[in-house]
């Protein structure tokens, strides 16, 4: 649980610190190469919008604001990614296209399982039936279990939102 919520305290500052070390790898590694530059002014900021938007959506799921924790899905996908991007600051010419389709990649199914997760959260699990005429209707749900005396104390079973 630890790091699950340590993890989800990282991702806001990801979105400086990754692009910044993208910058301080081109001065130490790229020695002031011209294709790298451009690449750089387009990464960096990419990668700043794009850490900030997951970092959202992950955020924004019920599940993790009631745990304050990242699911284990997101550490994997989002330390794998930010792994990539580590490794892209390097500016190894022999691994740096194959890095740099990855984390486009990466950016990609980041982006598609963390609206996936958010969706299967927010809609819940209501059932919506149809009746013969077409008309749709959310169907009763049980009824509530009553009220049952002990002797002369009352026992009222808890009645919680969504269950």
């Amino acid at each position: 649980m630890v790091l699950r919520r340590v993890f989800l305290r990282w991702l806001f500052p990801a979105a400086f610190v990754l692009p910044l070390w993208l910058f301080v790898g081109w001065i130490v590694f790229a020695g002031g190469s011209g294709w790298a530059l451009l690449w750089l002014l387009i990464a960096a900021p990419t990668v700043f919008v794009s850490e900030i938007l997951l970092s959202l959506l992950v955020r924004a799921r019920a599940s993790v604001r009631l745990s304050g924790a990242a699911g284990w899905r997101d550490i994997a996908g989002l330390g794998l990614w930010h792994l990539v991007i580590v490794a892209l600051g390097f500016y190894d010419a022999r691994l740096f296209f194959a890095l740099l389709a990855l984390s486009v990649v990466g950016a990609l199914v980041l982006f598609w399982s963390s609206l996936s997760q958010l969706w299967n959260e927010a809609r819940g699990s209501v059932t919506v039936l149809h009746a013969q005429d077409g008309t749709a209707y959310i169907p009763p749900t049980s009824e509530p279990p009553r009220p049952r005396t002990v002797g002369d104390v009352i026992v009222v079973p808890e009645n919680r939102p969504g269950h």
